[in-house]
């Protein structure tokens, strides 16, 4: 498996993650260890076959940032047609999305684990996906640190030419500020539209996670963007 790149030796302008310690379980250690042959992707600088990858030509969504993977796992146990390729750095989420996916038995998800921004830019080819999504990147609260921000234009552009015609790029977030933000980013590019007049109902596949359900009670929004390529 690609071990994510020391960002101090090959700085980016854009990452997709920031690297934060986390404790892995050994059930999550065994999933990796055992499940990757079978559900993980090794990251490659070449285009790759999404086809080919889960041998049908069925629909298919990058996610990119999924946390421990419960949502992503309920996601595509409620879309059973389309195939979600699903991407995250951390190890303690990677391990335990591999080890929902072999509990539940979901063949239509594959891991990678590496900087999704390395992944667009050279494995997926244009026109490839149906939709992307990102839900509840960091919201980098601080003015002084809104430049970190996952969603910003040109991390955008990179996005839109893996779309295929009709495709959607599906963004959420509880920090209102930054829903403002990614509502203007997303409105700067003139190939895509929005489905609603500003933010969308929550989509029936997506599911409500617990930090979310914990937010609402204490009065706190959710904002979900739904914009589709023209």
């Amino acid at each position: 498996m690609t071990e994510p790149q020391n960002p101090t030796e090959h700085p980016r302008a854009i990452r997709s993650f920031v690297l934060r310690q986390g404790h892995m379980t050994p059930a999550q250690q065994r999933a990796i260890d055992t499940l990757w042959p079978q559900y993980g992707l090794d990251f490659q600088n070449e285009p790759i076959d999404l086809a080919q990858t889960f041998a049908r030509p069925n629909p298919k969504v990058l996610e990119i940032g999924f946390g421990m993977g419960t949502a992503t796992a309920e996601i595509a146990r409620r879309l059973p047609d389309t195939d979600f390729l699903a991407a995250d750095v951390h190890g303690p989420g990677v391990g335990n999305l591999l080890k929902l996916v072999a509990e539940q038995n979901l063949e239509n998800i594959r891991v990678m684990r590496h900087d999704a921004v390395e992944i667009v830019e050279n494995m997926l080819a244009d026109g490839s996906l149906d939709g992307i999504h990102i839900f509840f990147p960091d919201p980098w609260h601080k003015k002084r640190h809104h430049k970190r921000r996952l969603i910003q234009a040109p991390f955008v552009a990179k996005l839109l030419p893996k779309l295929k015609s009709g495709g959607y790029i599906h963004l959420a977030t509880d920090w209102e500020e930054y829903a403002v933000q990614m509502l203007e980013v997303l409105r700067g590019f003139a190939g895509l539209e929005n489905t609603a007049a500003d933010y969308a109902p929550t989509p029936a596949y997506r599911p409500e996670t617990k930090f979310e359900a914990r937010g609402k009670r204490l009065g706190h929004g959710v904002w979900d963007i739904v914009f589709r390529k023209r």
